[in-house]
Order: C-alpha cells, then structure tokens, then sequence
C-alpha cells in the first residue's frame, strides 16, 4: 500500500512563508511525476507546481515567483516552498506522486493566509 503524507499547513499571515512535505512510499519514486495540487472551498482542484522526474517543473501562472517546487529521490520527499503568501492562496494542499500506470494522492494539508 503506497502511502503519500503531506504536512507543514497551517495559518500564516499575509506576506509570510510555508515550506509543505510530501513524503511518499513508493519504489517508484524516482520516475515519478510529482506535483502539488490545491482546492479552495467552493472551487476545483488546480494544479499549483509540477515537477518531472528529469526535473522539468511546471508553475502556475497565480504562484510564479512566489511558489517553489523541488524533491529529494534519496529520501522520497517533495517540497513546495511557498512565499509572499496572499489570502486567496487559502486551500487544501494535495501532493500527488505519479508513476507509470499509477496515480497517488495524499489526504491534503490545510493552509489558511490570513490577519
């Protein structure tokens, strides 16, 4: 069973910084896609951050300069480092790992920007 765990959410203030984890289980780690996705309430899923096994990452448009995806393969751990916080940055954070022929999401971490 691949297990994906997300943590580092929390209430920060506008301006302020968040680093997310995303550790991951499966053996497949080094080959896989790994992104970071939010849900704001009310609103669907988007993608915030992509990063290709060969390193290729892929940004969104509303977190560019702001937001910072990376990863370990040695440690199966990926990273989000989000800066310049705003409050429209509130949603749940979700890592997804994706391998061949796979698709892993973890349970989403809370992350509220706010005075």
């Amino acid at each position: 069973q691949v297990q994906v765990v997300e943590s580092g959410g929390g209430l920060v203030q506008p301006g302020g910084s968040l680093r997310l984890s995303c550790a991951a289980s499966t053996s497949f780690f080094s080959i896989s896609t790994t992104a970071w996705y939010r849900q704001a309430q009310g609103s669907q899923r988007e993608l915030v951050a992509s990063m290709g096994s060969g390193g290729i990452t892929n940004v969104a448009d509303s977190v560019k300069g702001r937001f910072t995806i990376s990863r370990d393969n040695a440690k199966k751990m990926v990273y989000l480092q989000m800066n310049s916080l705003k409050p429209e940055d509130t949603a749940v954070y979700y890592c997804n790992v994706n391998p061949p022929s796979r698709n892993y999401w973890g349970q989403g971490t809370q992350v509220t920007v706010s005075s």
